[in-house]
């Protein structure tokens, strides 16, 4: 390098130096304005701070120590020295929003005792229960089910006071029952020996065709267990013997049940609680002829000439007993509601304790003709119930009357003296002379007429002695 190369490079060096420390100054200058500003902001921020202080300070001097706002002040530190004393009961009501309660009612009530000693009366048959716990515990506690016992076990014979607890919810819930104490009697149990009898059940699922026999047991008499006055009560013990749907001889084992005097079950033990019986299924039927029984009259006048059916007997079911007391059926027709020549459908009445019949209505021919009347004279007047026997006359010897008949011509003349029935009723009769009644018994229905008295009253003397010769009480007899 030459010397002036040297001369120059020197020189360039010392022209960059001298800028490099103009730099620096100006740097320098710059960080100490900002330091000076920063130092200012500072300054009034606090300055900010202090004065917020002093004016708080003095807003809670002026509001605590003034008389007007004391009662407020009061109010404020009451109730944020109430927040931290409960905070933690505050707290558990907060959480118990997750906790569920779950009521069950009309849970059944079971019982532990030795039932074969004692027999238990006073213990509810329900309770109520509440489950509480965590929602999703008492969920699965009241799904997976559980029961209210009554445990007895340990106790003699007597009253007690026995509390009910809940089982079988699991121990992540609580359970209470309500009621939760009951009183209870145990009584020590007893054996009493009773006679057998029976009821048929189901009888509406048996064909009415079908009539069941008497029923034969394996045994007639049954051992019953209870208390003394659990005893005392029973008044008979029945076999329950199911007859639905059997058509045919059959046997089963039917229930026992024990009741008291107004037909309600005892609860007893019975031993055996069944008893094996067979019983006879027949078919009693017995073919009777079909009545017509005619009420009111025709309008207009009229009368009816003839009724035919197409139907004169029925076959009726029944037990055998029934059936031969029973020896007509009867099907009625009220002639108020005839006007004309009609065809009638009418069901027929069954008498009581019958079953079924093969039929179960008849049609009927009414024809209509001109009603007329015919007085009848000389009908002897009759007495009935005489039970007394007692001798009676008439003050003047009158002994018939006269009955009026109205139906048609054809039918009015088929009537004579001997088809009509007049008499007095002495039921009530007392020695002297008396008015008795006059009554006619009205034709039968196959004959269509009908009878009225032209006479309302009857005179009779009735003695107080006896007539030894009369009539038994109860019977017609003719007084003159």
């Amino acid at each position: 390098m030459t010397d002036q190369e040297k001369k120059n490079y020197l020189d360039e060096s010392e022209d960059l130096i001298a800028e490099g420390s103009e730099n620096k100054t100006e740097l320098a200058n710059r960080i100490a304005e900002q330091s000076r500003r920063m130092a200012k902001t500072y300054q009034h921020i606090e300055d900010g701070f202090l004065r917020v202080v002093r004016w708080f300070s003095t807003f809670i001097d002026r509001v605590l120590f003034n008389r007007k706002y004391g009662k407020l002040v009061a109010l404020v530190l009451a109730v944020l020295l109430y927040v931290v004393v409960n905070y933690n009961t505050m707290a558990s009501v907060y959480t118990s929003s997750l906790r569920s309660t779950r009521t069950l009612e009309d849970v059944a009530v079971t019982a532990r005792y030795n039932t074969d000693t004692f027999e238990l009366s006073g213990l509810p048959a329900s309770a109520d229960l509440y489950v509480t716990g965590e929602a999703a515990n008492v969920i699965n506690a009241v799904a997976g089910g559980g029961t209210v016992v009554a445990d007895l076990e340990g106790l003699t014979e007597g009253s007690h006071e026995v509390r009910l607890t809940g089982e079988g919810f699991g121990d992540s819930v609580n359970v209470v029952v309500d009621p939760s104490v009951v009183n209870v009697t145990l009584k020590k149990k007893t054996t009493s020996q009773f006679d057998l009898s029976w009821d048929f059940i189901n009888r509406d699922k048996m064909e009415a065709v079908y009539s069941v026999g008497t029923p034969v047991f394996d045994y007639t008499k049954v051992n019953v267990r209870a208390s003394r006055d659990t005893l005392d009560t029973i008044a008979f013990v029945k076999a329950l013997i199911d007859v639905g749907g059997q058509a045919a001889d059959f046997e089963q084992d039917a229930r026992l049940v024990a009741y008291d005097s107004t037909g309600t079950p005892v609860s007893a033990d019975i031993v055996p609680d069944t008893v094996h019986v067979s019983v006879a299924v027949t078919s009693p039927n017995k073919t009777v002829p079909i009545e017509v029984q005619v009420s009111g009259d025709v309008p207009e006048g009229k009368a009816i000439e003839a009724i035919t059916t197409d139907q004169q007997t029925v076959t009726i079911y029944g037990s055998e007993t029934v059936l031969s007391g029973i020896e007509k059926v009867v099907v009625t027709l009220n002639a108020a509601t005839i006007t004309k020549d009609s065809t009638i459908l009418r069901p027929i009445v069954l008498p009581a304790g019958v079953n079924s019949s093969n039929i179960n209505q008849i049609t009927m021919n009414v024809s209509l003709g001109e009603g007329v009347t015919r007085t009848i004279e000389n009908v002897p007047i009759n007495y009935r119930n005489n039970v007394n026997n007692y001798k009676a006359s008439q003050p003047e010897n009158k002994t018939t009357t006269s009955v009026t008949v109205f139906g048609t011509a054809a039918n009015v003349e088929q009537i004579g003296v001997e088809d009509i029935n007049v008499y007095v009723d002495m039921k009530d009769a007392v020695p002297g002379l008396q008015e008795f009644p006059l009554m006619v018994d009205q034709p039968a229905s196959g004959m269509l007429v009908k009878y009225s008295l032209t006479e309302a009253t009857y005179e009779l003397n009735v003695l107080g002695e006896t007539n030894a010769d009369s009539d038994e009480p109860g019977t017609d007899s003719n007084n003159g």
